[in-house]
């Protein structure tokens, strides 16, 4: 009987650590799969109030985008109004140019630029530019 009862309690430990072990992946694991996109060589010098370094006005920019980043998610904005923008995209990153509008000349704007992974995860990024008159 001690040995039924030995079995019996493996047997249970055993379903134990199964089920506990096929629960171990979380909706959080998931979303540390996938790569957000990154933002990188933005070309403009951004605004610090201890630099007070202004653009030329309708300068054109460009922002790279990493390549697992969707190409027809990507979204361009200036001072909240959707830019226009040109897009090239190789296999490793895509390539956004653009020009700062002519109406924003002598103030302030902030740039963002918003892109979807493949994977489906997204994220954001801007800088403050201050367009001289």
């Amino acid at each position: 009987m001690t040995i039924t009862t030995m079995l019996k309690s493996g047997l249970l430990l055993v379903t134990l650590l199964a089920c506990a072990t096929a629960n171990a992946y979380s909706p959080e694991e998931k979303e540390i799969v996938c790569k957000k996109p990154r933002f990188t060589d933005f070309n403009l010098t951004p605004y610090t109030a201890a630099d007070n370094i202004e653009v030329s006005p309708e300068s054109e920019f460009i922002i790279k985008i990493s390549g697992w980043a969707n190409p027809e998610t990507i979204k361009l904005m200036v001072k909240g109004e959707p830019a226009p923008f040109k897009l090239e995209s190789n296999s490793t990153f895509h390539k956004i140019t653009a020009k700062l509008p002519a109406q924003f000349n002598g103030q302030f704007v902030r740039v963002n630029v918003y892109a979807k992974a493949v994977l489906g995860c997204d994220d954001q990024t801007g800088w403050l530019i201050k367009i001289a008159k």
